[in-house]
């Protein structure tokens, strides 16, 4: 098992959705509002001075599951630009309830 998390602009978040639920995700969690600063994006922290804020979703999938979110986050990633701040991260997953 492995987490795909996926961190991404607020305004993208129905594409996000789309492009998951076309990998064939059906469960997640979703952090809605979340503040940050990226390398490309600058500072995202929801404020007058800051303005922006971003979502985290975690999905937990099958090892052979991962290559097809990746590849649907990474032509979102593509098709919208680095500048929203479409970014995904594969990590273990030791052990589960």
């Amino acid at each position: 098992m492995k987490m795909v998390m996926a961190v991404y602009n607020v305004a993208v978040d129905d594409d996000v959705m789309e492009a998951v639920h076309k990998a064939g995700i059906k469960c997640y969690t979703k952090w809605p509002r979340t503040v940050g600063e990226g390398q490309q994006t600058g500072p995202r922290l929801d404020s007058h001075i800051w303005p922006g804020a971003n979502s985290v979703m975690m999905m937990i999938v099958p090892d052979e599951m991962v290559s097809s979110v990746m590849e649907s986050l990474k032509e979102l990633r593509e098709s919208i630009g680095v500048t929203e701040g479409v970014k995904a991260f594969v990590l273990n997953v030791e052990s589960q309830l």
